[in-house]
């Protein structure tokens, strides 16, 4: 449904580009671009010094904010709003040298206070919680991923809390010098809206 939503997003913005502003602040690593419609718009923001923040929860002590290459930030704050359709979606990325259980333990406890947590891998749920008391289940918002860095890695853990419209999600991958992770808040239209 992520990916359907953003597609719809991205099209009806483009169709909405007549009569629109645009406004472009910063740079290629510090990109803070604006585009306003008759109808919405679009925010877009890339600054690793203030969209960790964003995503309502903390940064791991001493992890640093994992980046592509040198030029490519690790966050990223995407705000698309037409009419009653509003998906936003907030994310940066990290590393640490601790281990991948370490991690988890320490985002259970953050989460918790959002609500139920439920831990989920390959989209399936682990343990015995499979559905918060919100409806959130670990089929919803799947494929979020940090990034590809090793083909032959086991699969991706995440930890969810939240509804099916509004998530925190705590997606954790093992890396060959610790752990590769990514914090998500995650706003996403209600069926009705998206339609």
């Amino acid at each position: 449904m992520i990916g359907k939503t953003i597609s719809l997003a991205v099209l009806a913005a483009t169709l909405a580009v007549a009569g629109c502003s645009m406004q472009q602040n910063g740079t290629h690593d510090n990109a803070d671009v604006k585009i306003q419609t008759p109808i919405g718009g679009l925010k877009f923001k890339t600054n690793d010094a203030v969209v960790p923040g964003e995503t309502g929860l903390p940064a791991y002590p001493g992890a640093t904010v994992a980046k592509k290459d040198n030029r490519d930030n690790g966050a990223a704050d995407i705000d698309i709003s037409f009419g009653d359709f509003h998906l936003r979606v907030r994310a940066v990325g990290y590393r640490t040298p601790d281990s991948p259980e370490k991690v988890r333990a320490f985002y259970r406890k953050e989460l918790a206070r959002y609500g139920d947590v439920i831990e989920c891998e390959d989209d399936h749920s682990v343990g015995t919680l499979s559905r918060t008391s919100e409806g959130l289940t670990c089929d919803e918002g799947k494929h979020i991923k940090i990034s590809n860095i090793d083909r032959h890695a086991k699969a991706e853990f995440e930890l969810k809390t939240g509804s099916k419209n509004h998530q925190h999600i705590v997606a954790i991958e093992p890396h060959p010098e610790g752990t590769k992770f990514g914090l998500v808040s995650l706003d996403v239209p209600s069926e009705e809206k998206s339609n």
